[in-house]
């Protein structure tokens, strides 16, 4: 099992895109539309909402992502409803309905927690502002601050970081890093204990794979740290030298 997902929209085909979309990126997902009104009007319905939380939940809880406002203020009032074990295990989760949709799904198909599955969701509201040059400044900054002064002899100094292990592919398949191919990349780089990059951003988000662009042809860097630092970028090389079946 894994925590499903519910789509609201004011739209029942909206809400049926984004289930379509989201479900080829996780296929093992259970993603539940809940676009419209009862007679499939513009407009957002209560029983629809209460009916796809219920088939979207089954045991591992439920995340909600709505377009409007007034979507979300029918989810809370459909939550309200639920009883207290089932409503404990469903969040409504403030992020842009597709992205946000899209990065849940990746976060729930390899396993991902309740609270996971919500910042996955969540994060998608700042990926695209986020700069990673800016995230590793600050990172940076901080090992930088526990680095003693030079005149206490008696310290030690901070421990140098490790040095990463890498290799070079280029893409081969028609779509490169996009779409079904970057979630599929961003599965596999998951799984491994290791922090991992593709030309210097996070292999396991899939909105920043997928923010680069890269097409046909593009060359790529893969680079990790951590315990399977090396499996990681053999696997995630043979991946992408396969042409993911393309």
């Amino acid at each position: 099992m894994s925590v499903g997902l519910v789509i609201v929209s004011h739209s029942a085909k909206i809400a049926e895109g984004i289930v379509e979309l989201a479900g080829q990126m996780a296929p093992g997902v259970r993603i539940v539309a809940a676009g419209g009104t009862d007679d499939d009007g513009l407009g957002t319905s209560f029983d629809r909402v209460l009916a796809a939380v219920g088939e979207a939940d089954a045991g591992d809880g439920a995340v909600v992502l709505c377009d409007l406002g007034s979507a979300i203020l029918t989810a809370e009032t459909a939550l309200d409803f639920l009883d207290d074990d089932v409503r404990a295990r469903v969040r409504i989760a403030d992020a842009p309905i597709v992205e946000g949709s899209v990065a849940a799904a990746v976060a729930a198909e390899v396993g991902g927690t309740l609270e996971e599955v919500v910042g996955a969701a969540e994060s998608a509201a700042t990926t695209s502002t986020e700069s990673p040059d800016a995230i590793h400044d600050l990172s940076t900054v901080h090992n930088l601050s526990a680095v003693p002064d030079h005149g206490t002899a008696s310290e030690p100094y901070a421990e140098q970081p490790e040095e990463p292990v890498g290799e070079n592919a280029t893409l081969i398949n028609p779509s490169g890093l996009h779409a079904r191919p970057a979630a599929e990349f961003v599965r596999l780089a998951s799984t491994f204990d290791a922090r991992i990059t593709v030309n210097g951003v996070d292999a396991k988000s899939l909105l920043r794979i997928m923010g680069m662009g890269l097409g046909i042809g593009s060359s790529v860097r893969v680079e990790a740290t951590g315990a399977e630092a090396q499996q990681a970028v053999d696997a995630l090389t043979t991946l992408l030298a396969s042409g993911f079946g393309e």
